[in-house]
């Protein structure tokens, strides 16, 4: 995802070094506010001026007419509502904290901002579950309620950064996460946000410099560090929701995805009702890191796999690949990479797994759209792993000739085998049967017959077998297949996981668009014949 362009003012650096926590927003281009003596009133006339622009978009009309019946800016409702789902309904599913729509109205024991919307707007609960517009009416609503609660009046209502105490109750946390929350939002108001939600509708908020007035949510709230991953806060789970000690060795990392935001996940761990919990939870933006139990304690977190198992929460939701961020998966895979060598866990994908893969559990997390390759590339582990077995997996496909030795050539070898084509002993050493087999394949598919598995042989090589007609949301060996001729013809893997998901949809797009193929996504009888044919 692009990064936000960064204010080049002095207003706006003094306000990022008065936030807490910064997190990078990884939403597009923002423009940029003008740093004023009075900032207050150009954030008042932007959202405004944004309202309007924007009126025949039914998103953002509902944030502006929420907005203007409840006395809440704009722009900040739009941070939070993005700050908690990305502005992404979930088509009524509630998420792990039982919160439902845009506005993330939850309903369980420790938060009852979805009842409590009702109560305020008068709306059924099934509306505000399922209905985008009431959604946000009632997340204003419930917003305006606190304000209140809070004694702000009108002129206060219309300076945002006295708005933080409002929005930390908002989260339906307390403490440290309620802090992260409110300091998360009001960065996406200092960054401003641009950013497609489903439906194809832009939303923005307008990059503004804040200084938020935070009360007595002190900033050492978030300061802790945790007691065994340096680079993490320590934000302890209820003592409900974890076991003491380890009835087994640890020998393998759960990835998980929390259904749900950072500070969400953490308030819901903290919850002595919730009897969940995870080691680890890692956020979406910028990769910040909270440990919330201990690496000697048993986490609940993944059935029969928790006393043997140390558990990653990774920020956001597995239909929505915008949560998987750069920033995310660089900051999982140290932390990972760490923990495999303080416990002497091996980085390969029989010991890191995914919830989906721990034995007796019935979660699909991290789903389709987590790059397990990407991720197992910078563990600095194996990406074919153990669930693959067949040799045939890796982030890219370098040139093998004679002389080359290694699981390369292995794979090469293994694939003229499957083709007819004798390369000797399969033995990861590149000799002259070895060659001779290649030039014949290359003769064969009418590619320069020089012995040396290149890109252009090495996509022929992998994408050889049937063509099956296949598109987004097919799986299986041929999706495999499909997966590693496009990281080889593009030299850049979209994940190599046998399930045709959006990364995949991107690659075979970009793949048909440079081979001036019809570029709709569908692999069929003319994109196999160019792969084939090592194009």
């Amino acid at each position: 995802m692009p990064r936000p362009t960064a204010a080049r003012t002095r207003g706006r650096a003094s306000v990022l070094a008065a936030l807490t926590v910064t997190a990078l927003v990884a939403t597009g281009h923002p423009a940029i506010a003008a740093a004023s003596a009075d900032h207050d009133s150009a954030a008042a006339s932007a959202d405004s001026a944004a309202a309007s622009a924007v009126a025949s978009d039914p998103m953002n009309r509902a944030f502006a007419r929420a907005a203007e019946e409840f006395d809440v800016p704009r722009d900040l409702l739009a941070a939070i509502g993005y700050g908690e789902t990305h502005l992404d309904g979930h088509a009524g599913a509630p998420s792990q904290a039982n919160g439902y729509g845009v506005m993330h109205l939850v309903s369980n024991p420790a938060n009852r901002s979805l009842e409590r919307a009702a109560a305020l707007t008068g709306e059924p609960l099934s509306r505000l579950r399922r209905d985008t517009e009431a959604n946000i009416r009632g997340g204003a609503a419930v917003l305006r309620a606190h304000a209140d609660a809070l004694g702000l009046d009108r002129a206060e209502r219309r300076d945002l950064d006295t708005w933080y105490p409002a929005v930390a109750r908002y989260s339906g946390a307390r403490d440290t996460a309620a802090t992260l929350y409110a300091d998360a939002v009001y960065t996406f108001l200092a960054e401003g946000l641009r950013t497609t939600v489903p439906g194809g509708e832009e939303v923005t908020v307008t990059s503004r410099p804040v200084a938020p007035r935070k009360g007595s949510l002190s900033p050492a709230d978030v300061t802790a560090q945790s007691p065994d991953y340096p680079s993490a806060l320590w934000v302890p789970a209820h003592a409900n929701n974890f076991a003491s000690g380890r009835s087994a060795t640890v020998d393998k990392v759960v990835v998980h995805v929390t259904q749900g935001s950072y500070a969400g996940s953490i308030s819901w761990f903290q919850n002595a009702t919730s009897k969940v919990s995870s080691h680890y939870v890692i956020r979406s933006s910028d990769g910040q890191v909270t440990q919330m139990v201990r690496d000697s304690d048993t986490a609940y977190h993944a059935k029969s796999a928790n006393a043997s198992s140390l558990g990653i929460e990774h920020e956001g939701y597995i239909d929505d690949p915008s949560w998987f961020t750069n920033s995310m998966y660089r900051s999982s895979a140290a932390l990972t990479s760490y923990l495999c060598d303080r416990y002497g866990i091996p980085k390969d994908r029989s010991h890191i797994i995914g919830h989906s893969e721990a034995p007796g559990n019935d979660h699909t997390d991290p789903g389709v759209n987590w790059n397990w390759t990407y991720y197992m590339q910078l563990v600095g582990g194996s990406p074919g792993g153990g669930t693959s077995g067949d040799g045939l997996n890796f982030p890219s496909y370098t040139t093998q000739q004679q002389g080359s030795t290694g699981a390369q050539v292995k794979a090469v070898q293994n694939l003229l085998k499957e083709q007819g084509y004798e390369p000797g002993t399969v033995d990861g050493n590149f000799g002259p049967a070895t060659k001779s087999a290649v030039q014949a394949f290359q003769g064969a598919r009418k590619l320069t017959a020089d012995g040396a598995v290149g890109p252009r042989t090495w996509t022929a090589l992998l994408s050889a077998g049937t063509t099956p007609t296949l598109t987004r949301g097919g799986s299986g060996d041929a999706v495999k297949r499909l997966q590693r001729s496009l990281t080889a013809a593009l030299g850049s893997t979209p994940g190599i996981d046998g399930s045709f998901g959006p990364t995949t949809d991107t690659a075979v797009r970009g793949y048909q668009t440079a081979r001036k193929l019809t570029a709709d996504g569908s692999v069929g009888p003319a994109t196999w014949a160019a792969l084939q044919a090592g194009l």
